[in-house]
């Protein structure tokens, strides 16, 4: 978390981009991405010269060329305003631009394929003075202040009022990875990847969790090019969850352009071992413009279920997912919502259904939703189904957010681990208890977790109309007669 001067420096320039004409977050993000980036090749262009004067030979794979030195962040950052826009506008947008022809056979990046769009929008010399400034400043080697840095710019989209459908909370995607427990072996997914929050922290979660991962070769070059994957058809979004991979670490994850429900799993069913995502669930499709392997699966236009088939195709059998859907997946009435819990509970292995208050989304959504877990076997396996109702995840429910004591979410992490043990002993009047399939089955395969919920009223007792009717005759006396002491007094 960055907080004092940095924070404050961040402040400043956001304010500057709006006051300068730039009220749209995600171009404010996306323009302080291609400086981030420039910085970022300065320093691989450093690095190999050091590597090259060390060892006495030439530079390998050089990013800028005899004649372009120019271009580097080092000779960027001191000119006066006049110049350093001029340059950055005719010739450094161009260069990144053109970046990925000129490193092919070097082996290009996915972030520099994604720079061929680059535009540069900055409007006034002043302001881009003003970011060059705060952006030289912080330490690139330094992955936690990178990482922290972008995840406080990418905070901004859901508190502007704009695009916050890009924003999963960071908390409730550490909820869902540690669920999942991600480890090395993993090949993961999320094919609505948005600004690539999940495979940010699952990123993370292994970093923490896996001492011996960066001294394995084999493991350390698959955590940096095939561990993650992560698809969107917003080429501003494939940048900006480049540059955050980037910045937390991950060179070179597979980020590609990708309209997932039009495509299906084409070329990518059984590829992968777990999908975390919280896709669009807002709309439908036509059937002529889905992908006819998921209308195979599930007959619908509606997006949340057709992403749910695409899960089911992207993953390898044995493979895991924890997925954000609207509580309409988990109790809607039309045969496609039926048949797909159908096929959760008995062709596969559906594990969870976590239940999450209304307010998770605020302020830009107040949709209720769910996180389910489920296992992809193919031939079935469900036994009970672990329901939790998650009533407070340690933030106001309301538009503001704000943090409070109640946070039901490390409850979940530990009744989560138990949930073939004890939980199966829990009272269905409890926050959380374990169904078993065949009353699930019973009920059409209802998965709201109401359904299955039991209330216990309190007994009480009321006294009887005979009572309370004396009681009033009382009160009325004493009424009548303070009335008589009153008019008495006045004469």
């Amino acid at each position: 978390m960055i907080t004092g001067e940095l924070r404050n420096k961040i402040d400043r320039v956001w304010d500057a981009f709006w006051s300068g004409g730039i009220s749209n977050p995600i171009e404010v993000i996306e323009q302080i991405t291609y400086l981030l980036f420039l910085r970022r090749l300065d320093d691989i262009q450093q690095n190999a010269e050091s590597k090259a004067h060390f060892t006495g030979g030439r530079i390998e794979n050089p990013v800028y060329l005899p004649g372009q030195e120019h271009l580097r962040w080092k000779n960027l950052r001191d000119l006066s305003p006049e110049p350093l826009f001029a340059r950055m506008r005719d010739e450094v947008f161009p260069y990144l631009q053109n970046l990925g022809t000129q490193i092919t056979g070097h082996g290009e990046s996915t972030l520099t394929h994604h720079m061929r769009d680059a535009r540069f929008t900055i409007p006034k010399p002043e302001l881009l003075v003003k970011v060059v400034d705060m952006l030289d400043g912080i330490p690139m080697e330094n992955r936690d202040t990178n990482g922290d840095l972008y995840e406080y710019m990418l905070s901004k989209l859901a508190t502007s009022g704009q695009n916050g459908q890009f924003r999963t909370p960071r908390h409730i995607i550490e909820l869902m990875v540690d669920l999942m427990e991600p480890t090395r072996n993993d090949r993961i997914v999320d094919p609505a990847c948005g600004t690539a929050g999940f495979l940010v922290l699952a990123s993370e979660y292994l970093r923490a969790h896996d001492g011996t991962l960066f001294t394995d070769a084999a493991a350390r070059k698959a955590f940096h090019s095939t561990m993650f994957s992560g698809f969107d058809f917003d080429s501003t979004m494939l940048r900006i969850a480049s540059m955050n991979m980037l910045l937390h670490g991950v060179e070179n994850p597979e980020i590609a352009y990708r309209d997932s429900l039009s495509e299906g799993a084409a070329g990518e069913e059984g590829r992968y071992t777990l999908v975390l995502a919280n896709p669009p669930f807002a709309g439908s499709l036509d059937y002529d413009s889905t992908s006819k392997d998921l209308q195979r699966v599930v007959k619908t236009k509606k997006t949340e279920l057709l992403f749910l088939a695409l899960f089911l195709r992207l993953l390898e059998p044995g493979g895991r997912a924890a997925v954000i859907v609207p509580d309409g997946v988990l109790f809607g009435s039309s045969k496609a919502h039926k048949d797909l819990r159908k096929k959760l509970v008995e062709e596969q292995k559906l594990d969870a259904v976590v239940k999450l208050p209304s307010g998770v989304f605020r302020p830009y959504a107040g949709v209720s939703t769910a996180i389910l877990l489920f296992t992809k076997t193919d031939s079935g396996g469900t036994d009970d189904v672990w329901f939790y109702d998650v009533r407070a995840d340690g933030f106001s429910l309301d538009d503001k957010r704000n943090p409070v004591e109640a946070n039901d979410l490390p409850d979940v992490r530990a009744r989560w681990a138990e949930r073939n043990g004890a939980e199966k002993e829990r009272a269905r009047t409890e926050q959380s208890f374990c169904v078993p399939k065949a009353e699930i089955a019973e009920q059409g395969y209802d998965l709201s977790l109401n359904r299955y919920k039991e209330i216990e009223y309190e007994e009480v007792e009321h006294r009887s109309p005979a009572e309370i009717i004396a009681d009033i005759k009382q009160l009325n006396a004493e009424i009548d007669a303070g009335l008589a002491d009153l008019e008495g007094m006045l004469g």
